[in-house]
Parts: structure tokens; C-alpha cells; sequence
């Protein structure tokens, strides 16, 4: 066979390789619990996309994730512990994940697999910690934890909004759900095209706060609840209003399930791609309605606050018939099950998650008698009962310890959810011995971690992938400030950038109360503002007459005029490690609140 043959055979076998390898989608939502579904018996909604995504493949049934929705994210990433990725928080300069970590994106890079992210990241918006740094190559996304967090575009509310589109601010039109669905399905069309198989993730900020959607979805849901009015009696008018929006926004979400699900048929793909659906932590809203006989929401170590969804369809896998599984598992488990399910290799060598594919496929497996431990830093104004320190710093007694139906929780309460899943009788007396195994796994897990876990991940500035670099307040080490709407208030908080520079060199340094786009002096008033399914509240505006900034070991202090929409500074700096802080003085010289935002950009 001559040379021309041969590659003509290996080119051919090549891409036929491509086209049989499975495409991967997964859809991760925002603060929906395991009973926001119709297919888990919620008395109010209804979702048949999801419901037929769910009963078309296989239905993890004690399958859980972070009680908050950063260490979640950070572990289906990775395939680690939050106290090992160092995702840790939703905020609070905890959000970032270790650099010199793999991701799954990196994974299914490198296994041939093209890449992109549609929606929310919050591990990191700086470099190295942004999504188009961590593996990701087609990149659609907004900073931090919400849409109108801090760093998010001034003003967004969720309709026609800006968002950064591979590096860049890029303007698009429709509502974020639709927007993000809409443009994953137009890169997947791209992909197909072009005969690369693909990796899409499109995590949501739907259902988070604040409860925007478009009108038209709230009125079925009223119509439901007035066909049931005893599931929301005990609840005040207003509380009911944001559980109708709040569905509400799970009713679009369903209708982009069906919207992918209907592009997926119609291109031909859907028998060969992995599509899998799940939810970021428990639901804000289900205790207060329901929440499928669980106790607990979001940021709770209750069943409710971690245990959630888990669909995983692939027609063409193997699978065996659509079923629910029961084996214990969490969300960690999903970078390694991917990568089996896709044939990719490269993992790293140590993970805490471990591959269902066995299970799905009928073999045993040594999943029955592991432990889980869910741990998470909260945020600084949270009141817990583990410690009486700062509960974003972590804590050993901040954990749950799952194993088989027993869960023993901030290292003092256990409960077997098999018998009282909604966890009202505190057993730790009567079954001593197994709290002392679990707590042993616990000291063990905890002398592994906590050492790394407590070293702050630090933003890069100065270098070529981001310069200038625009910080904000959301890195503040153990300091929550992550809402435009702390910002129009003027929220007195202050805190401290952890950085590494570089390259040494002079830097500008570039002090803000508001973001540049927003246009606003420094001491302003922010007038109340409609925006189109809400309303963002007015703040009073300060007399701001001095800004201090200290970087290292210098310090630079600068008058104010009611003019000034920035403050300026320059400093050498030198290489390495470097903590930052910063100060809005007022008439007396006292302190009010740091700036929110710092521009650092490295001159050439």
C-alpha cells in the first residue's frame, strides 16, 4: 500500500473514531432542589422536559452535591473535595480554584473533545481562574455568583445583558436562560459541522435571586396554585409571590431542556450524546412548599440542602433500561464517569470521585461502603453553632459525613435517612460505634486538608493573559461583598486583596466605587432604577475626601474632589506575593468603606 493509501486509511479511521465518540452535555441549574420536578412529585409545577430526560435514562436517587453552589461547581470540575480544589466559598476570596489543577475541560480537551461554557463560572474571574484559563475554548459567561453581582456588567437584569463573550464584553439580546441555551446550541451546530465532537457545560443562574423572568411563565404556576391552595396556606402573599416567580424561572428552564432536546433530535445526535441534568445545591424556596419529605435548603448540612437531581441519558451507551439508581454518590463522581463513558484518558492520578459506570452497567462495585464528607466555608455573617469564629475560615466541625443512609452532621448529630429522611431524631446515643467510625474518617479526611485549605488562591496581575486586570471586592479574603446592591448602598465593609505579580515592573493602580461603564463619581447618589422585571433600590451618596491605597510595603495616599470617578496611583513593584488594601476616607478622616473596584495594569 502506498504512502498516499495509508493516510488516506488512518485519516479515514480517524474520523470515523470522531463521529462514533459521544458528545457530552451537562446542564447544571441554580438553587433547584430535588423536589423542584414533576417527575419527584412537586404539587405545584410541571416539567415534562425534564421529566422525560429524567425517565429516559438513569435517575441517581442519593446523589449529592455542595450545600452551596462555588465548592459544587469547583468539584464536578475536578473531580475533588472543595477543601482540596480550594473552591471553597461563593464568595469571600474562596471562590477560586486551585490553577494548577485539571479540569474536566482540560480532560476532554486533551482527549480530542472541543469545549465551551454557556452561563455561569463563579470560580474565579481573573486570570488564572477565568473559564477560557481552566479549558474551556468557546466561552460565553458573566463574573462572580449572580447576575448584578459586583463584577457583572452595571445594571444587568437578566434581559438583553452583557455578558463576556471569549475574552471580550459582547451585548446579546433575550433572556439569559434563553440566551445561553440559544448559544450553546449554535456552537453544538458549529461542532456537528464540523465533525469535532464536543464538551458544552451550560450551568445557569436560574433559579437564583433575584427572581426575573419573563411574565408569561408566572401564570400557570398561579393557576397551579390556585388548583392547590392548601401546598402554600401557611405562606404571606409576599412569599408567594417569589415562589411563583421562582418556578417561574423553572418553567423556562424546562423549555430549553425541550428546545436542546428538540435540536439534538432533529441533527441527528441525540442517540450518541451524553446529556446529564442536575442542580448546583438545595433549593431556596422548597422547604417553604416542598422539598420531597426532606429537612434543610441551600446552605444547610440537612438532606435537604445537598441532595438533588442527577439525570444521565445515553442512548447509544449500554445503559441498560431507563431506571433509578441508589448507590450513594456525589458530584465528584461525574469527571471520572464522564471521561469512562467518552473514552478519555488522562485523569488525574488521585481523585475523591469515582466512575458509576460499572453500576449503570449492571457490575459490582466498591461504592456501597464509602464516606462521603461535605464540607464548605460559609459566608462571614452567617450564625452557625460550630464554631464562634469566622465561619467563612474552615472548620473541621463544619461537615457532613455520609455513609450508606447515615449522616452525621458537624460532628456531633447523626441521623439514618432511610428511617427519618426528614432527620427530627438524633441517634449519636444509641449508635456509638458508628459514630466513632465516621468520625475517625472525618479526623483523617480533615488532617489531610486542612493545611492547604486554609492558604488564600491568589489573582495573577501583570501578566500577558490579563493586563490590565480589573479586582473586585468579591476576592476580599473573608469578607462578603458581592452584590450590586451592597455596592448603590454604600455597604461599609473593607478587605484585602491577595495577589501575585508577574512581572516586576510600574504598575497603575486604579481605585473605584462603581465600575468604569457605570459612569459615576466616586461619592454619588445611585438613583432607584427600573429595569425590566424589577427594580433596583436607590443609595445615599458620600462626602469621599481622601483615597489611601497599601500594596506590600508601600503606602499612597491622594485628595478627592467630588469630580474624581477614579483615583490613580503608580508603584514599582517587585515580583511575587503581594497583599493589597485600600480605604475611602471621609471628612474627618474617617474610614467609610475600601473600593470596590481596583484596575491594576502593568505599563510597558
Amino acid at each position: 500500500m502506498n504512502r498516499f493509501l495509508i493516510c488516506l486509511v488512518l485519516t479515514t479511521l480517524t474520523v470515523g473514531a470522531a463521529l462514533n465518540r459521544p458528545n457530552v452535555v451537562v446542564m447544571m441549574t441554580d438553587d433547584q432542589g430535588f423536589g423542584e420536578f414533576s417527575v419527584h412529585g412537586n404539587p405545584i409545577t410541571q416539567t415534562p422536559h425534564v421529566d422525560r430526560l429524567a425517565r429516559g435514562g438513569i435517575s441517581l436517587t442519593d446523589f449529592h452535591v455542595a450545600p452551596m453552589c462555588t465548592p459544587t461547581r469547583g468539584q464536578f470540575l475536578t473531580g475533588l473535595d472543595a477543601f482540596r480544589n480550594g473552591a471553597i466559598n461563593v464568595s469571600s476570596g474562596r471562590t477560586l480554584l486551585r490553577p494548577e489543577l485539571k479540569t474536566i475541560a482540560d480532560v476532554f480537551q486533551a482527549g480530542g473533545y472541543r469545549t465551551g461554557i454557556f452561563g455561569k463560572w463563579h470560580l474565579g474571574d481573573n486570570y488564572p481562574f477565568r473559564p477560557e484559563d481552566r479549558g474551556f475554548e468557546e466561552t460565553v459567561w458573566f463574573p462572580s455568583s449572580h447576575i448584578n453581582s459586583v463584577p457583572d456588567y452595571w445594571n444587568n437584569d437578566y434581559f438583553d445583558d452583557t455578558y463576556m463573550h471569549n475574552g471580550k464584553r459582547e451585548k446579546f439580546a433575550g433572556y439569559c436562560t434563553d440566551v445561553f441555551f440559544d448559544e450553546a446550541i449554535k456552537w453544538m451546530e458549529t461542532m456537528r459541522e464540523s465533525g469535532k465532537p464536543f464538551f458544552a457545560f451550560i450551568p445557569l443562574n436560574s433559579a437564583h435571586w433575584p427572581w426575573f423572568v419573563p411574565d408569561e411563565y408566572r401564570q400557570p404556576i398561579r393557576d397551579a396554585i390556585k388548583a392547590s391552595p392548601d401546598v402554600v396556606k401557611h405562606l404571606k402573599p409576599g412569599k408567594i409571590e417569589s415562589l411563583i416567580s421562582f418556578l417561574a424561572m423553572g418553567a423556562n428552564i424546562d423549555d430549553n431542556v425541550g428546545k436542546l432536546d428538540r435540536y439534538l433530535e432533529s441533527a441527528g445526535l441525540q442517540q450518541n450524546t451524553i446529556v446529564v441534568f442536575l442542580t448546583d445545591n438545595g433549593s431556596t424556596m422548597g422547604a417553604d412548599y416542598f422539598n420531597a419529605g426532606m429537612k434543610g435548603k441551600k446552605t444547610t448540612l440537612w438532606e435537604g440542602g445537598h441532595r438533588v437531581p442527577c439525570f444521565i441519558r445515553w442512548p447509544r451507551g449500554r445503559l441498560g433500561r431507563p431506571r433509578t439508581v441508589g448507590e450513594l454518590s456525589h458530584v465528584q463522581d461525574l469527571l471520572p464517569t464522564l471521561a469512562e463513558m467518552a473514552g478519555v484518558g488522562g485523569l488525574p492520578e488521585k481523585l475523591d470521585g469515582e466512575s458509576l459506570l460499572p453500576i449503570f452497567r449492571g457490575q459490582k462495585g466498591t461504592l456501597g461502603d464509602r464516606m462521603l464528607v461535605i464540607n464548605y466555608s460559609r459566608m462571614p455573617q452567617f450564625r452557625v453553632t460550630y464554631t464562634k469564629g469566622n465561619p467563612a475560615i474552615p472548620q473541621r466541625d463544619g461537615a457532613g459525613v455520609l455513609w450508606k443512609d447515615w449522616r452525621l452532621l458537624e460532628n456531633r448529630m447523626l441521623f439514618n435517612v432511610k428511617n427519618d429522611l426528614h432527620q427530627d431524631r438524633n441517634v449519636a446515643a444509641q449508635h456509638q460505634k458508628i459514630v466513632a467510625r465516621m468520625r475517625a474518617h472525618l479526623n483523617g479526611w480533615w488532617n489531610k486538608v486542612k493545611d492547604t485549605v486554609m492558604e488564600p488562591q491568589r489573582v495573577i496581575i501583570g501578566s500577558p493573559h490579563e493586563n490590565p486586570s480589573v479586582l473586585s471586592a468579591c476576592e476580599w479574603l473573608d469578607v462578603f461583598v458581592d452584590q450590586q446592591a451592597q455596592i448603590r448602598r454604600g455597604v461599609k465593609k473593607n478587605g484585602a486583596w491577595h495577589l501575585t505579580v508577574a512581572q516586576a515592573g510600574e504598575y497603575t493602580l486604579e481605585m473605584r466605587r462603581f465600575p468604569e461603564e457605570s459612569g459615576k463619581t466616586l461619592g454619588e447618589e445611585v438613583p432607584a432604577i427600573k429595569v425590566v422585571d424589577g427594580e433596583y433600590s436607590a443609595g445615599p451618596g458620600f462626602d469621599i475626601r481622601k483615597a489611601r491605597l497599601r500594596i506590600g510595603d508601600q503606602e499612597f495616599e491622594q485628595d478627592v474632589s467630588a469630580q474624581d470617578r477614579a483615583i490613580m496611583f503608580k508603584a514599582k513593584l517587585p515580583k511575587g506575593d503581594v497583599k493589597m488594601q485600600n480605604w475611602f476616607l471621609g471628612p474627618k478622616g474617617e474610614e467609610l468603606f475600601g473600593a470596590n473596584f481596583v484596575t491594576t495594569e502593568r505599563l510597558n
